[in-house]
């Protein structure tokens, strides 16, 4: 994030191994953690977190946690559990900057207050690497683009996974690259095969409260229809014909996962 402040550079972001391992370090004497971004990323984070002993707050601009997955009545459910397991939530401000303040870090929010903490982390989010394939003359938009067979406009180069752009879609998530992953061995192996994407639900890993959220494809337009109850939350996101176009499902209603993806229209056939 565009952060101002003498310790902005102290700030870990986890894309690969190496940053990992930075922050690994970072936070084994660490007692506060603050994390900036209360999506997918960084409430898998911070319930990590908090199992661990730490002292945890999630920043972010949202008014609820996951609200470019979840419907409102649905974060609130999984921002209420993991307050109870010890996250503090700092939503509807952003952090504008981090200075160094007695051998800590104070990160100055938009509405003025100032919290302390040993270590931060950004998880707002993925942006692909292209700077090799852009280099090497590859075309790149979001992402490296590719055609099904997931080549590159350069013959005999494939991308898969977060940085491969498969007729306009980046999907930063696992069911994606298996998917691309298989395609991609088999014509590797002689056999031309295209991808095709499935409804994937994504498992938000989150054991204060169980989330699972098959999201519509991108341009999908729909209504949530939210049914709440003290065990969770059922979202079914219908079209304007009524069918279900995508679902969140939090605490004791993940056990509909299964059924429910059968009913979903495919991403990429």
């Amino acid at each position: 994030p565009p952060l101002a402040g003498d310790a902005a550079a102290a700030v870990c972001a986890v894309n690969n191994l190496a940053d990992y391992a930075v922050f690994r370090e970072r936070i084994e004497r660490a007692r506060r953690i603050a994390v900036i971004g209360p999506g997918l990323i960084g409430c898998e984070f911070a319930n990590d977190l908090v199992l661990a002993g730490k002292e945890v707050a999630v920043i972010g601009p949202a008014a609820e946690p996951l609200d470019r997955l979840l419907p409102a009545e649905a974060g609130r459910l999984l921002r209420e559990a993991l307050a109870a397991a010890g996250v503090t939530w700092r939503l509807g401000v952003s952090v504008e900057r981090v200075d160094h303040r007695d051998h800590a870090l104070a990160l100055r929010l938009s509405d003025g207050m100032v919290i302390a903490a040993d270590a931060v982390l950004s998880a707002i989010g993925l942006r692909p690497d292209l700077d090799l394939a852009r280099a090497a003359g590859i075309l790149t938009q979001r992402g490296i683009v590719v055609d099904r067979y997931l080549e590159s406009s350069a013959p005999d180069v494939f991308a898969l996974g977060d940085c491969a752009e498969v007729e306009g879609l980046v999907l930063p998530f696992v069911m994606p690259i298996m998917q691309a992953a298989r395609a991609l061995a088999k014509t590797l192996a002689g056999t031309r095969t295209v991808v095709s994407y499935p409804a994937m639900p994504v498992v938000v890993k989150t054991p204060a409260h169980a989330v699972v959220v098959s999201p519509p494809r991108p341009g999908s337009e729909g209504q949530w229809d939210v049914t709440v109850s003290d065990q969770g939350a059922r979202a079914l996101l219908r079209d304007d014909q009524g069918r279900v176009v995508g679902f969140a499902l939090t605490g004791a209603a993940v056990a509909e996962k299964q059924a429910l993806t059968k009913e979903l229209p495919p991403w990429l056939e």
